[in-house]
This record gives C-alpha cells, structure tokens and sequence, in this order.
C-alpha cells in the first residue's frame, strides 16, 4: 500500500490529499466524456426474462392513465350539466358518482401500477448485481492489477443503487407522465385544435433547458460518481491495511487525504445538483407560464362563446396535466442521467474480458489425473511490466508423484511458476502442460481442479472454522474435515473454541492468530484431496514447534501427490525428492541437497547463511 502523504507539505509542493484529488479530477475528466443514455439499454435483457411482470406493468400503466385522462371527460361533463342543476338538483348526482367510479378505477390501477413496475425493477436489479458479480469472480488477477478493489466494489454498490432507485421509482414516474403527456395531447387536439397547436409551438422553449443544462447535469453526474468511487477505493486500501497506517501513525493523514477526496466529490455534487435545480426551474416556469397565456385565450374564447365551458374546464384540466408531466419529466431525466452513468461504469464492467478463458472447445485433461507438470521454455513477464520478465527461459519437468522444491533468492519467479500452473496468467513464450495438455488449451476450472494451494498469506472467510476447511471441497463431509482438520494439527485449537469447528472466526478471520488461520488453509487443502499440492511458504507463520508438527502432517499429505514447494527456510525442503534453484526466472541449479551443497554454488551459499553461522 502507498502510504498517505505527509501532514505538512513542503513550499510548493501538494499535499498527499491535493495530489490524490487532483489525480481523481484528471480521470474522472476522461470518463465522464463517454457518458450516453443509451447505456441503459443494457437492462432489457435483464427485463425480457421476468416479460408476465412487465406485461402486467405496461397494462396497469394503461389503465391508469386512461384513468386518469378520463377524469378530464367526467369533470367536462359535470361543468356542462351544472345548468340544468338548478331545475333537477338531483340530475348532477350521477356526474359525481361517475367522477367517484374513475378515481375508484385510478386508485386501482395506480396501486397495482406501482407494485408491479417496482417489483420488475427491484427483480431487475437483483438480477444485474448477480451477474455483475459472478462476471466479477472469472475476471483475472490481471484486471485487479490495473482496476483497485474499492472501484469494482463502488460500482457494484453506489452505481447499482443508482439505477436500482431509477427502477424503483423514477421510471414508473417517468412512464406514467409521458403516456399522460401524449394522451392529454391527443385530448387537447380534439377539444380545441386552436389553443393546442399554440400550447405544442411553447415544447420547443420548455425543452430548450433539457437539452442546455442536461448535458452538464450529466457530466457533472458521472463526475461525481468517479470521484466518490476513486474516494472509496482509496479509504478501502487503507482500511485493509489499518495495522500498518496505525503503526506509522498516519491516521491523521490518511483521513485528511480521504476527506480532501470526499470534498471534492461534494463540490462536484453541489454543483451538479445547482444545474438541476435551475433546468427544473426554468421547465417549470415556462411549462406554467405557457399554460397561464393559452387559459387566459381560452377563457376569452369561452366568453365570446366559441368554446363550451365544459370543454374549456377539460382543456384547462388537461393542460395542467399536461404541464405537470413535462415538469415530472425535466426532473426524472436528471435521474435518467444519473442512471445512465452508473450503468455505464457497471457496463464496463461486464465487458471487462478475462484474459484467461477457456477456449470454444477445450481439451478434456485425461482421466485419471497423473500429476505431471511440465515448463517448456517459458517466458512470462506480468502486465505493466513487459521489460521485467518473471520467468525467462524457465524449463522444468515434475514426474506424477514427485516432491519437487523451489529455492533461491526472492524476485526469482518461484511463485509465479505456481501461478502459471494455476493458470492465473498465460505465458508469453514457451508452453506450460498438465498431464500432457497445454494448458492454453484446457478449461482453467478443469486445471485447477486438480490443484490444491496453500500459500504464504491463504485468505480465509467470514463464517465457520467448518465454512472454512469446507472451502476446499463442498462435498466433503464432517468426519473428513474433521479427517484434515488433525492432519493440519488443527484440532488442538479447535477445541479450545467455546463451539469447536462451528464457532464463527468473524472477518477474514482475524479472530484467529496467524498460525492457527494457516493450519486451517492447510486443512483446506488436504481436504481437497487433489493430485497436485501447491505449497507456497506454507509453514511461514508458525513457530518452530507447530512447524514440526505441520510439517509431518504435510509429508503424510504429499505422499502419492505430486507436489511443488516454495520455501525460504532450507530446512523444509530438505526432504524432496529434488531441490530446483531459481535465479532471475531461470533454473540455475538442480539436484538434492547434498549434490547442490557440493556444487558450491548459489544453493550453497544460502545454505550456508542459513546453517553454516549455526553450525
């Protein structure tokens, strides 16, 4: 993790919290240019899968608005029949009976309206956080070398909720007042063609601040959106290494940076959420102000009676409704935008491509597993960094059952030849085969199947020590997690526990010490029971009595595996059945200890820094 800048900044130069901002302004800058409606038509497939919800909305909708257009006609013919009051009171009655049955009919209709628009939204929703997710767990290590978890996590929360309130509400209020819109048109043309083709040559000034102020709303939004994420991405690397902040103490800083990134998030905010409030203001009051003008002809009209007055009281009604729609309108475009925005930064997401994947028609490994892994000339260097190969010209053959250490120096590739076997990345030179396959051509679950992983830092899961050691293999049953539990020299601890293995190990579970989180990852492997044992570093966080005892548990484990060993500490690996000594990506040296001992060369000089000054 970058540590935060300093507290007092040198003359002339920014604070940790102004560079931060400054960068977030830059990238947020180069987003927000692409931001499109269109981005939202990525939720129809999601939409067509629940199509009796949607169709059951678009009905209610109809029906409501139909509804609430046919309140104008029953409002029309009451004013008309109040003359004939006078001499038959009772006649107006069934006006007001008709009036009460339409809102009955739009109580109704509403009611159901809204239940089924928001569910299909809601059902929408779920759906697009399941598939952003389960997207999100086949991207590569790759991707997360270039994009901070923070940022995937903000767009799969913030950016999801944006258009989860968009489908929520906005859209069903956006729906509702643009079939009013056209049906209150449609209405005014037939009452009183004159005063509507005055009230539709006012459109193009109301939509004139759409069109104005919507895109800077719009940018302004996507802006906002960056800046916050990049905020919260920035507070999550800090928060995942708050021992560390807190050890150097950089709290302070580290808040102060953060609140520099919040602020200017909230500038952006207040800024975009001023353009909005000026375009609803000017859509209203030229909505409202266009209306007032066109009544005030009609009410002249009605005077020199060329125009009923049940017919100028529907028309009056129909503009209000009309002019409110177009109000509704200007303000849920804002949340259209909104929306828009994030669904794009979620897009981009789903089209974030593994660079990983099984092919078309991959090859089927070959049944049963043997074990063999074979390095053919490998070169391999990680993205970012192509001058600065990992492996160089790596060769390396693992017989099926064969104990095979790998030492020397660090930076020397040992663990990335565990994650080319892994298949995490793909070699840019030479070939890597499992069991005779190229792995290019076989399905990475397939690959990793067969593997079973216990590294340096194993990460384990919120949930139960039982969760946990289950992890490795779904099936397993309780006696024989209970099985690898004792092989790991776990179940000492384990009892101890006030639920035993069903006691939860809270967040990552950091209730535990470091040698106890590792004897569970071990667990976890040896309950996988796969053909490959992947160890990297496995016994680095114990103390030398546990690591004896682990150790014995895992030369039980590698018998009839074939295994790959990552260790610093010589004495661990004394037991293989072969030593491989790396050095810049390349094997430099091999044999047992006793034959690289003799040879006097780079294996010999860690041996002797580790066991000659004990000797």
């Amino acid at each position: 993790m970058s540590e935060p800048g300093p507290e007092v900044s040198a003359p002339g130069r920014p604070s940790a919290g102004q560079a931060l901002a400054q960068s977030l302004a830059e990238a947020a800058d180069r987003r927000g240019r692409s931001r499109d409606v269109r981005a939202l038509g990525r939720l129809f497939p999601f939409g067509r899968t629940h199509w009796g919800d949607a169709t059951l909305s678009g009905l209610f909708l109809l029906l409501s608005t139909s509804a609430t257009l046919g309140m104008s006609g029953a409002i029309r013919l009451l004013v008309e029949h109040l003359t004939k009051a006078r001499s038959d009171p009772g006649s107006i009655d069934r006006w007001f009976l008709l009036i009460g049955g339409v809102a009955l009919v739009l109580a109704f209709a509403t009611a159901l309206r809204y239940f089924f628009i928001t569910k299909l939204g809601e059902r929408v929703v779920a759906d697009l956080r399941k598939a952003a997710y389960a997207h999100i767990l086949t991207l590569d290590p790759a991707f997360f070398l270039q994009t901070r978890t923070g940022e995937v996590l903000s767009r799969l929360t913030t950016d999801i909720a944006i258009v989860e309130n968009l489908l929520g509400s906005s859209i069903s209020i956006a729906l509702r007042n643009l079939l009013t819109l056209i049906g209150a048109v449609a209405l005014l043309v037939i009452v009183s063609p004159k005063l509507t083709g005055l009230v539709l040559l006012s459109f193009p000034v109301v939509l004139a601040p759409l069109f104005l102020f919507g895109r800077r709303v719009r940018k302004l939004t996507a802006t906002a959106q960056d800046r916050f994420a990049d905020a919260v991405g920035f507070a999550g690397e800090n928060l995942d290494a708050l021992e560390t902040v807190q050890a150097f103490g950089r709290e302070r800083a580290a808040a102060e940076a953060f609140g520099v990134a919040v602020e200017s998030a909230f500038r952006t905010s207040v800024r975009r959420m001023s353009a909005r409030a000026v375009m609803t203001a000017l859509v209203i009051a030229l909505v409202f102000g266009g209306i007032v003008g066109v009544f005030w002809l009609g009410v002249h009209s009605g005077l020199r009676g060329e125009m009923s007055w049940g017919a100028l009281f529907q028309f009056a009604f129909l503009s209000v409704m009309a002019a409110g729609s177009v109000g509704a309108l200007g303000e849920t475009w804002g949340d259209v935008q909104k929306a828009a925005g994030a669904m794009e930064r979620v897009g981009e997401l789903l089209d974030a491509r593994p660079g990983v994947a099984a092919p078309p028609n991959p090859t089927p490994l070959p049944k049963p597993a043997r074990g063999e892994a074979v390095f053919e000339a490998v070169t391999f260097a990680y993205p970012g960094r192509p001058d600065l190969p990992a492996l160089n010209g790596f060769s390396l053959r693992v017989r099926p059952g064969e104990r095979v250490a790998l030492v020397g120096p660090s930076g020397a590739g040992k663990s990335t030849v565990l994650r080319l076997l892994l298949r995490f990345y793909d070699p840019q030179g030479g070939r890597v085969l499992l069991d005779g396959v190229d792995l290019r051509d076989a399905d990475p679950a397939q690959v990793r199947a067969r593997m079973a992983l216990v590294a340096q830092e194993s990460p384990l899961f919120s949930g139960s020590a039982m969760d946990n050691v289950r992890f490795g293999r779904a099936e397993a049953s309780d006696e024989e997690i209970r099985a690898a539990v004792r092989a790991a020299r776990a179940e000492g601890f384990l009892k101890a526990l006030p639920q035993g293995l069903d006691t939860p190990v809270g967040d990552r579970a950091r209730t535990l010490s470091g040698g106890q989180r590792q004897r569970l990852a071990i667990a976890r492997a040896l309950v996988r029971e796969a053909p490959i044992l992947l160890l990297d570093e496995a016994t680095s966080a114990l103390d030398a009595e546990n690591e004896r005892l682990v150790q014995q548990a895992l030369d039980k484990a590698m018998h009839g595996r074939t295994t790959l060993v990552i260790a610093h500490r010589l004495a661990t690996v004394l037991k293989a059945d072969r030593i491989v000594v790396m050095d810049e990506g390349r094997v430099v040296e091999e044999g047992t200890h006793h034959d690289l001992v003799a040879l006097d060369g780079l294996y010999a000089r860690l041996a002797a820094l580790q066991f000659g000054n004990a000797a």
